[in-house]
């Protein structure tokens, strides 16, 4: 077993909101050839036919309002640009046009969608960018449907979304337990942290109703760190709106959905790693996943993946009037690539991961390092199938050269 793997103990993941891997991460690929960027973009058109070049033109808050689209048939656009067809394929094309519908008849600003972040000048990301780049990227992670946050946050709590695709509030069947409550069934620990009371979780109706233990603020997580006392699994979640706290200073949302600012994004990210990593006692056995739940109807290039036969369950089927496009879901392919990035003193810096990802990685990983043993019938396909990214603990001392971020 590699050092960095037997060394494991806690597993935290990150799980920010809709930003997609081109917009945030494509610009590394001018420096970093093994990234999976804004290299392959290709020009898409807008609504009047033109064809718009996908240009390092994205700034932290103020270019994407309004929100842009994301339930699932807005996705299904993006990807197919309307195609129907039994025979389609994704193109990736739809993204300006679907986006010029909300701003009629704006059609310079629906362009914004295809704005990218870039490495070098005003608008970079110094932590996203320098994490990415000094650790493990995804090149192929992607969100676990075409379609909005709840639905695919359910994938990285359960396994799945069962048979939704919006951002309903749904009842998990009692044969599917959360990750935490198999983790508690184990003897091991767990806990999901969201931001605060104002800003509490996205999943607290569906996971509430089982285990309240399994919560806590943001602030027990920081003080978890400090006492050295992290759950063996702990799921973060950020500040999704902007508000005063209880001293009545103003708190910015660090989630990064279009349109919060990005840099409370940054810096929240940024407190994280740097909690973890200059405790010496957490650093060495503690493995860090950022990731985002889906694209927020931003620009992507790579194709959106049809998933093989075997990772399809039959008993999970979105109906038309759930989709909204005419036609049933089958949860037979992937949503749009999203960022995601691996971080340890065990992982190879400046490197990419190629193997193909969802958020059902998540407790499917999870699973495979405190369940070696779990019964596969008690969860679902999808999750029973994905890839898992133990495997990346390859190095056989720890690195002493990782960035800190003051």
């Amino acid at each position: 077993m590699p050092p960095g793997l037997d060394a494991l103990k806690h597993i935290v993941v990150l799980m920010m909101e809709n930003r997609s891997f081109d917009h945030m991460l494509g610009c590394l690929d001018a420096k970093h050839p093994q990234v999976d960027g804004l290299k392959g973009a290709k020009p898409i058109p807008d609504s009047t036919g033109a064809m718009v070049p996908i240009q390092q033109l994205a700034e932290f808050r103020g270019q994407l309002l309004p929100d842009p689209h994301h339930d699932f048939a807005s996705v299904d656009n993006q990807i197919f640009n309307g195609d129907m067809s039994p025979t389609r394929t994704p193109t990736m094309d739809g993204f300006i046009r679907i986006y010029q519908k909300q701003q009629q008849p704006d059609v310079p600003s629906s362009h914004h969608v295809a704005f990218a972040f870039s490495e070098d000048g005003a608008n970079n990301l110094p932590v996203l960018h320098t994490l990415a780049t000094e650790f493990a990227v995804f090149n192929r992670w992607f969100a676990s449907i075409p379609g909005p946050t709840l639905c695919n946050r359910a994938f990285a709590h359960y396994g799945s979304s069962f048979n939704n695709v919006g951002m309903n509030v749904f009842y998990i069947p009692p044969k599917f337990k959360s990750i935490y409550e198999r983790l508690t069934a184990a003897g091991r620990t767990s806990k999901l942290f969201y931001y605060d009371a104002t800003s509490s979780s996205l999943e607290v109706v569906n996971l509430l109703q089982n285990e309240q233990v399994m919560f806590g603020t943001f602030q027990d997580f920081l003080n978890a760190c400090d006492a050295n006392q992290l759950p063996d699994y702990s799921f973060i979640e950020p500040n999704y709106k902007d508000h005063a706290d209880a001293n009545g200073a103003m708190l910015l949302a660090t989630d990064q959905h279009p349109d919060n600012d990005v840099r409370a994004g940054e810096d929240f990210i940024a407190t994280i790693y740097n909690r973890i990593r200059n405790n010496p006692k957490l650093w060495p056995n503690t493995l860090l996943l950022v990731v985002y739940d889906e694209h927020g109807g931003l620009y992507d290039h790579v194709p959106t993946p049809t998933l093989d036969k075997s990772r399809v369950d039959p008993q999970f089927v979105a109906q038309p009037d759930a989709t909204q496009t005419g036609q049933p879901f089958h949860f037979d392919r992937l949503g749009v690539r999203v960022p995601a990035i691996l971080i340890s003193p065990w992982v190879q810096g400046a490197s990419a991961i190629p193997d193909e990802f969802e958020h059902a990685s998540i407790p499917a990983t999870i699973t495979e390092l405190f369940m070696p043993n779990f019964d596969n019938s008690q969860r679902s396909i999808r999750e029973a199938t994905a890839n898992t990214f133990l495997k990346y603990l390859t190095l056989g001392a720890m690195r002493t050269d990782c960035p800190d971020f003051n």
